[in-house]
């Protein structure tokens, strides 16, 4: 009987051992040398201007087996890059940015819809100057690879949305510089 009870143990053990183990969602936190929100706009309908923020900070929670996600972004409004350091300045003002009363714009997700493997779309609320609107990003490239220096899990991705300046109390020179704005996050994350 001892001799069963062993053979049976050593059976369960052994099938332990070969199962799968159950993936658990992984952290990643952003890599902000490399990560870059940008905003584009009709300028009197002249050409179609481009800026960047170059602060950002957060976290993507991804578990690739259950097809479930989370994004919480933070912006450095004030790290705004026009391409100009006048207009720097300028967009920060308050009938735009107003940086000095809301120096930070957030991102936090709702839901992450995955088309096969990869996410598709990002439901989220966006905050800008205090003003809280859903948003739905558009996933545009995801990529999960080692980083080839770091040896580290890391997350590329780039998406998209387009939101209305003036919902979130920014509209001035509307509609003669665009309403219309398109956000399209760069983003690489490292796994914590």
């Amino acid at each position: 009987m001892n001799r069963i009870a062993r053979l049976t143990a050593a059976l369960l053990v052994s099938a332990a051992a070969a199962s799968p183990a159950l993936a658990a969602p992984q952290t990643y936190v952003v890599d902000g040398t490399h990560t870059f929100p940008s905003f584009s706009y009709s300028h009197f309908g002249l050409s179609t201007q481009l800026s960047k923020f170059d602060k950002t900070t957060g976290t993507v929670t991804l578990d690739k087996e259950a097809k479930t996600g989370a994004v919480d972004i933070t912006i450095d409004m004030k790290s705004v890059n026009t391409g100009y350091e006048t207009f720097n300045g300028h967009i920060q003002g308050e009938d735009f940015l107003d940086t000095a009363k809301y120096p930070t714009a957030t991102f936090k997700s709702t839901k992450v819809s995955f088309d096969g493997d990869k996410p598709a779309t990002i439901d989220g609320e966006l905050t800008i100057k205090g003003v809280t609107k859903p948003v739905t990003l558009k996933v545009s490239h995801f990529v999960t690879m080692p980083h080839p220096m770091l040896k580290k899990d890391t997350i590329g991705a780039n998406a998209s949305t387009v939101i209305k300046r003036s919902e979130f109390n920014a509209g001035k020179f509307a509609p003669h510089v665009g309403d219309d704005v398109t956000i399209t996050v760069s983003l690489e994350a490292i796994q914590n």
